[in-house]
């Protein structure tokens, strides 16, 4: 495919600072960019990059300093000015690469229970197992290996990636994506403790993943103990994480990789869960909560707040202590002299006072 600049920026409504006819054959890294390809600038750590860039076409932010554009005018790349660059450049990508629907069908070495209501245009692959009453609706993918368990429902529009495991009574709206080696409905981690055995609590809770949810490699999802796990409308899961039982996570929510939520807390909407955080069980995270890489949340957080740490604490305060860590040493050792010359002068004291 190749297309004109112009027809680009007009996607993006972005405004051109260059030849606006030039051809734009595909996307790529500001390193490896050719003269017919389009990068893009979101962090301005990589703006010197741009001056050794073979590149065609950049997308800059709008906001971005006017010396930067004009020394990439200087050296002949033609400039996008948009917005927000990185989105410009995903939907830039998506022009390129976004394969249109073709349904495969249902392969004869896939297997399909009893009672199944299956929509139009599938692509249902080899070595898929649906069990009974499963209901699948238009233009799904299940990919080889994927198990969908008894009673299920998968929406309109999902793509299932191979080897996903989908218990029974498991509820996933529209527009999923499931990426491979993904458990959804596995039983919550529930043992009742009695004379140092532990006996486990049949989990016979479901779950529900909303429209738009995406879930990357090896997360995995219990279902509830009782009621219902969710994860709401528009929220984005990276690789390994937990999700345990009767968790409920709000829209628009992003976990990034090796997170682990423990049962039964609650997160609001537009949560942000850094690398590695660990949260507790039973807890409360208000809408738009931000926890740093590797936090671990211990107590309820209120709406609109920014942590970091293990235990959690203010962002700003978890920097002031990080910044403190280094100093440590030397300042027991200046306290621990100080302690010594106080030791000291309190004993001349004490000796003069017995004189008097």
């Amino acid at each position: 495919m190749e297309v004109r600049l112009k027809q680009l920026a007009e996607l993006v409504e972005g405004e051109i600072r260059g030849d606006a006819q030039r051809m734009i054959t595909g996307v790529a890294g500001i390193r490896e960019a050719g003269p017919k390809e389009i990068t893009f600038l979101a962090n301005p750590k990589y703006a010197s990059d741009l001056a050794n860039s073979q590149a065609g076409a950049v997308i800059v932010a709008r906001a971005a300093q006017e010396d930067l554009v004009q020394s990439l005018e200087a050296t002949g790349i033609a400039i996008v000015l948009v917005e927000d660059p990185y989105f410009a450049f995903s939907q830039i990508v998506k022009f390129f690469h976004a394969q249109p629907y073709r349904p495969l069908g249902i392969s004869p070495l896939a297997s399909i229970g009893k009672g199944v209501q299956l929509g139009k245009d599938l692509s249902i692959h080899p070595f898929v197992r649906v069990e009974d009453h499963v209901r699948i609706g238009d233009r799904v993918t299940l990919y080889p290996g994927t198990f969908v368990g008894e009673g299920s429902e998968i929406g309109e529009d999902c793509l299932i990636y191979p080897n996903v495991t989908i218990r029974e009574k498991t509820q996933i709206g529209k527009r999923v994506i499931l990426h491979s080696g993904t458990v959804i409905g596995s039983d919550g981690f529930g043992f009742a403790t009695r004379g140092g055995k532990h006996h486990k609590i049949l989990q016979v809770g479901t779950v529900v993943i909303e429209d738009d949810v995406e879930l990357g490699a090896n997360v995995t999802v219990d279902r509830a103990a009782l009621g219902k796990t969710v994860i709401r409308r528009g929220t984005k899961v990276d690789n390994l994480v937990q999700i345990a039982h009767n968790v409920v996570v709000g829209e628009d929510c992003l976990i990034v990789a090796q997170a682990g939520i423990s049962g039964s807390t609650e997160l609001g909407h537009h949560v942000i869960l850094a690398g590695q955080v660990g949260v507790v069980g039973h807890l409360k995270i208000g809408d738009g909560v931000r926890a740093g890489a590797q936090s671990g949340v211990a107590q309820d957080i209120d709406s609109g707040q920014t942590v970091s740490g293990s235990p959690t604490m203010p962002h700003r305060k978890w920097l002031r202590v990080q910044a403190a860590l280094p100093e440590l040493p030397e300042m027991i050792k200046r306290i621990r002299e100080l302690e010594k010359k106080i030791e000291a002068l309190e004993k001349i004291l004490n000796e003069r006072e017995k004189g008097l």
